[in-house]
């Protein structure tokens, strides 16, 4: 109970989500995590009156798993985002389910398929979620809808059952909190009133600099400083790795940390190119279902094949192959068209090296196979992924559909271009019309007069005179 003349304590509510940019397997796209949390969740609970806590906002000292349990138990509302069908978030909704007989809110992106049985009886609310951001339209809408279902949640008396848990076994008393943090702090030797961890400085300058760090390092990708965003980002990823140095690290700064640095070309082209292989190897790409990955992957072992073909022509040839068999892989598993027509190109590459008749005609043929399945993968995503409307004001909606616009249209048009196809080049030029920024358009533009040089002088001609 309160001492009298004491402020009420705020009402807190405990996320469970995954961080950063995740894959979700079912449907191949990446979804920036941090951004539903920063333009939907955190806002709709803060409307509501209530304090917003997320994992990675506990300061702590000692194991993360003591405050997130605590949090699991206590926290007044439990908001558990499903998206990307992240398995720790799963766990912590089953875990919040066994705890807590009510005030749990279950969302997840609408771009879900299916979920599991156990979860299919409990009510989910969707968002729409456009990949590296939320929509401003959207976020209002579901922002709104959020803090309206934890207002009436928490002025519901008697709250009703949202646990599947006391829901289907009558009789079922929740753990009281107080018995079960008494219990906790004697077991860890803890003084603190409450039971609760103690907080160092330490663990406050952690929190606060991993923030500040994650800015900068976008600062500097956005002015170019690709050597600066490395170090730093290199500087989270030591810094996370010794808080919790037995976790697994996280895909999504190591994807960027390789990306950072094979693009720095720092201190030389190989060099770079080598550090972020390495980089990659702990996320076990050999086996990896993870597209992001295994696009990386490739594009890795392409370029250590294009640096090493003149000195090193039988290292660059294991290059070539292993670039080829990953954006083979990332293909296959979730119709990517990025890693499609990387794949054919490729195929096209290694068909002109390739000494024996035989296997270069296969190549060739299989690279226009693979060119017309990616064609109509981009065709079904132009049907699936009209235009977001201007006129709602939805500016950073609107861009980032251009950007993936500009990259899914440039890919059909080379499919069609490398199918030989007579309306590819119109169609390449209608794309350019669209990039927007300059080295978008360079890229393909780059990939395209090599291909070009390479449908010239095809093995069909050279070895079958077609």
């Amino acid at each position: 109970m309160a001492k009298a003349g004491a402020p009420e304590a705020k009402k807190t509510c405990f996320v469970v989500m995954g961080f950063g940019k995740k894959t979700d397997f079912e449907t191949g796209r990446t979804l920036d995590l941090d951004k539903s949390y920063q333009n939907l969740i955190k806002p709709a609970i803060e409307d509501a009156g209530l304090v917003c806590i997320r994992a990675d906002e506990i300061v702590h000292s000692g194991l993360i798993d003591v405050p997130m349990y605590e949090q699991l138990l206590k926290a007044d509302v439990v908001v558990a985002d499903l998206s990307t069908s992240n398995k720790n978030a799963f766990y912590e909704l089953g875990v919040r389910h066994a705890l807590r007989p009510s005030t749990t809110v279950v969302i997840a992106e609408d771009g879900i398929k299916a979920f599991p049985f156990d979860v299919n009886h409990v009510a989910v609310r969707q968002y729409h979620h456009l990949g590296e951001d939320i929509g401003v339209s959207e976020a209002r809408r579901f922002c709104k809808l959020l803090t309206d279902a934890v207002r009436t949640i928490m002025q519901t008396e008697p709250r009703a059952k949202d646990s599947p848990v006391y829901t289907f076994l009558n009789g079922l008393n929740p753990p009281d909190f107080a018995e079960v943090m008494e219990a906790t702090a004697k077991d860890l030797g803890k003084t603190k009133e409450g039971g609760s961890e103690s907080v160092t400085a330490a663990d406050a300058i952690a929190t606060a600099t991993h923030s500040a760090l994650m800015q900068q390092v976008d600062e500097a990708q956005k002015r170019k400083d690709l050597v600066t965003a490395k170090t730093l980002l290199s500087t989270v990823r030591n810094l996370m790795k010794s808080q919790a140095p037995d976790r697994p690290e996280d895909p999504y700064i190591v994807q960027r940390l390789a990306l950072l640095t094979y693009k720095s070309k720092f201190p030389t082209e190989r060099a770079a190119l080598e550090e972020a292989r390495e980089l990659l190897r702990t996320l076990g790409p050999e086996t990896s279902n993870d597209t992001e990955t295994l696009g990386l992957w490739g594009a890795v072992h392409k370029r250590l094949w294009e640096v090493l073909r003149k000195d090193e022509p039988a290292a660059a040839a294991t290059c070539l192959d292993e670039a080829i068999r990953a954006y083979k892989r990332g293909f296959y598993l979730r119709n990517d068209h990025y890693n499609g027509i990387n794949f054919a190109y490729l195929l096209n590459v290694r068909a002109a090296d390739s000494t024996e008749p035989a296997e270069a005609i296969a190549d060739f043929v299989q690279a226009g196979r693979i060119r017309q399945e990616v064609r109509d993968i981009c065709d079904q995503w132009l049907r699936d992924n009209p235009a977001p409307d201007e006129r709602k004001g939805d500016a950073k909606a609107v861009a980032e559909y251009g950007k993936a616009k500009y990259w899914v249209v440039a890919t059909r048009a080379e499919a069609m271009i490398g199918l030989g196809e007579a309306s590819g080049e119109q169609r390449i030029q209608e794309a350019y019309g669209l990039a927007p920024e300059t080295w978008m358009k360079d890229t393909t533009e780059e990939q395209l007069r090599k291909l070009r040089g390479l449908l010239a002088d095809s093995p069909l001609k050279k070895y079958l005179g077609a």
